[in-house]
């Protein structure tokens, strides 16, 4: 059975097994910058793999299934609506067909049926002397399959994590080849064409070379052959598509609701990814909707009877991301009913996002430590000071507090106002968070004690903050919009944990902590002063511990 997984791993090790011809033909050319000698040592040891048995098996096969499963991809799309990048690699995929078949007919073929010359002197003398314009017709294929190549290449590489670091010297390469390859051809056609300056060598070339008209005739015939029946299986897949469109007609349509209210109609068989692209719709897809980066998934509210069920494929990518029992791969669902369709990741994700924002990123409920951190009475000292002042102030002591609380562990949520709020256990679960928001609160007391001595001079007094921890369930996920968006907390523990720092003014103390962050903590805060109180929006009461100074918990 022609899985999804199946036919991309088909078309993926196919289409290596051309980009591999491409790239040894590319360096072949390029070793014409040395002499033709070298390319024709270089053509003899190759020509021993690619014409043997077995090579011709594997090289053609892999063009005729690799064509065959292009012709398949563009029938299985519901709408022609792409990105830049994928309509480049579409349409050069269909015009090396129609530049190859030239090419075939007056090398391998020629070869093979009619006993021609296969030296690469007789072919630079052909296509840089004899007949310039077949030779501009290879140079074009040659980039055009290159650059289709390279396409493909990048978008199975797209995937992987070490990927990014190494993409600029592969694009490096990626220019260098076809440019030094150019350089070779043209090279090696001067040296040639030097060589048939005497009328008399190149009459005896010319006459070596000939073919017959008969046989011009025949492998002009078979050259045709070959693209007009490229050019029937396009078209008849064309055609197939606007059959295929008529009928799912009768099958009926679907609707997808996106999150800014627009309901998007579209026939049934359409994936969500396609939906998008037909609206214009920005969506995340890195891997060209392949289902292999995982990128698009968006989360799904619909009735079951609207939701196929997953395939294997999609399975073990939603599994690898840790996604939510409610998030689909968008460019593997084709619905058979209305939906609301809410995407997860950024447009501009890449893949290596995509695989870092795993299952809480996209939303759920979990166990974690909050801080939060006021500076007191920063207002009259604002008040006091010019703008640049008070910008200057506080980036020097976000600065200190970020790198507290970054270095127990914690990730800073957000900056409000002069205020902090931080998240730990987000990753390591409760128990470690608590202990780091408990370190995280006495490396901010120390670095407040050495930012107050470092600008004593900018100071009227010295600056004073607030802390309240706690601990408890919060929704955790990326939140907000557009190039705001950003993973934050929110719940009853995260309104519990500012409202303990509000009450650091009222108990004059510089931190409040929850019995619940020293219980997971495991932490023995006896000697502090424990009081319960009743916090605005809770039934029970809570109990904390009042403690002086943050650094006071080294003691």
């Amino acid at each position: 059975m022609l899985t999804p997984q199946l036919i991309n791993k088909t078309r993926l090790y196919s289409g290596l097994t051309l980009f591999t011809y491409v790239s040894i033909h590319l360096i072949n050319h390029s070793l014409g910058l040395i002499s033709v000698i070298a390319m024709q040592a270089m053509l003899d040891r190759v020509e021993t793999i690619w014409e043997s048995p077995p090579g011709t098996v594997v090289l053609y096969g892999a063009l005729l299934v690799h064509m065959a499963l292009a012709l398949l991809a563009l029938y299985r799309r519901r709408s022609l609506r792409m990105p830049a990048t994928e309509a480049v690699q579409l349409c050069l995929g269909f015009l090396i067909p129609f530049l190859l078949a030239q090419h075939l007919a007056a090398t391998r073929l020629s070869y093979s049926l009619y006993d021609g010359d296969d030296t690469y002197r007789a072919e630079l003398l052909r296509l840089y002397t004899l007949d310039p314009m077949r030779g501009l017709l290879q140079v074009v294929l040659l980039i055009a399959a290159w650059t289709h190549g390279t396409i493909g290449v990048n978008y199975s590489l797209n995937t992987r994590s070490w990927y990014p670091a190494a993409k600029p010297a592969l694009f490096a390469v990626a220019i260098l080849v076809p440019v030094l390859a150019l350089l070779g051809f043209w090279e090696g056609g001067r040296e040639v064409s030097e060589m048939v300056v005497d009328p008399d060598v190149l009459a005896r070339m010319l006459a070596h070379h000939a073919l017959s008209p008969e046989a011009v005739a025949h492998l002009d015939l078979i050259r045709d052959w070959m693209r007009g029946t490229v050019a029937a299986l396009i078209l008849g897949v064309l055609v197939l598509r606007l059959v295929r469109r008529q009928w799912q007609r009768r099958r009926g349509t679907f609707r997808v609701t996106y999150p800014d209210g627009r309901r998007i109609e579209a026939l049934i068989g359409t994936s969500v990814l396609e939906v998008s692209r037909m609206a214009r719709i920005p969506h995340a897809s890195v891997c060209g909707g392949r289902g292999r980066c995982s990128t698009c998934r968006i989360r799904v509210v619909a009735p079951a009877s609207a939701l196929p069920e997953l395939s294997d494929a999609e399975m073990k990518v939603l599994h690898r991301v840790g996604a939510a029992p409610n998030v689909r791969l968008a460019c593997q669902l084709r619905p058979t009913g209305h939906l609301s369709a809410t995407p997860l990741l950024s447009p501009t994700i890449t893949a290596t996002d995509g695989l870092n924002a795993v299952g809480h990123m996209t939303g759920s409920e979990r166990e974690i430590a909050i801080l939060f951190a006021d500076i007191r009475s920063f207002t009259e000292l604002a008040e006091t000071k010019l703008p640049y002042d008070v910008v200057f102030l506080l980036n020097r002591y976000f600065e200190e507090m970020g790198r507290a609380i970054e270095g127990a562990g914690g990730r800073v949520d957000k900056f409000i106002g002069d205020g902090i709020m931080a998240l730990f256990g987000v990753d390591s679960g409760v128990e470690a968070g608590c202990r780091a928001a408990l370190a995280a609160a006495a490396a901010m007391s120390d670095r407040l004690v050495h930012l107050n001595a470092v600008l004593s001079d900018d100071l009227p007094s010295p600056l004073r903050i607030g802390i309240g921890i706690h601990a408890g369930p919060a929704i955790v996920g990326e939140m907000g919009f557009g190039q705001t968006v950003s993973v934050t907390a929110i719940g009853d523990a995260v309104n519990t944990a500012s409202r303990l720092e509000a009450m650091t003014k009222d108990h004059g103390v510089q931190l409040i902590v929850s019995e619940e962050v020293a219980r997971h903590a495991a932490a023995n805060l006896d000697r502090f002063p424990v009081m319960e109180i009743m916090v605005r929006g809770r039934v029970q009461p809570l109990t904390i511990r009042g403690i002086p100074l943050g650094s006071d918990l080294a003691g």
